[in-house]
């Protein structure tokens, strides 16, 4: 991720429902939830402004859309929000921190689907 796409997503997420829909679709997983789910779940907003917004996340690159039957589905693009946290992290300790290193590859994996616990 570049300087450019770091500035466009963060500044999808710089307001308070754009963040607040992207953590959700975070927690939700690679499923998803439907606009008229995400208006529900943040106090019945109207439906223009949540497709308003979800059009500025689908933009920046951090939401994804797809239709099954009448309803639109929106997830959370999880190697995106990766490339975000990395971008952030890439230079932590001049570039020499084992443990961010590590915490960078281990979340450019997630899916964002449940996995089975390692023992």
């Amino acid at each position: 991720m570049d300087e450019n796409q770091a500035l466009t997503a963060f500044a999808a997420i710089s307001n308070q429902t754009r963040l607040r829909i992207v953590r959700m679709l975070v927690i939700i997983g690679a499923g998803g939830r439907s606009a008229g789910a995400i208006a529900e779940a943040l106090g019945g907003a109207p439906a223009s402004r949540i497709s308003f917004h979800l059009n500025q996340l689908e933009e920046s690159g951090l939401v994804e859309s797809r239709r099954e039957g009448r309803s639109i589905i929106y997830s959370a693009i999880f190697p995106a929000l990766s490339d975000l946290v990395a971008f952030l992290m890439r230079d932590c300790c001049e570039g020499h921190c084992a443990v961010c290193d590590k915490a960078i590859a281990l979340f450019a994996k997630c899916t964002g689907r449940q996995t089975d616990p390692v023992d």
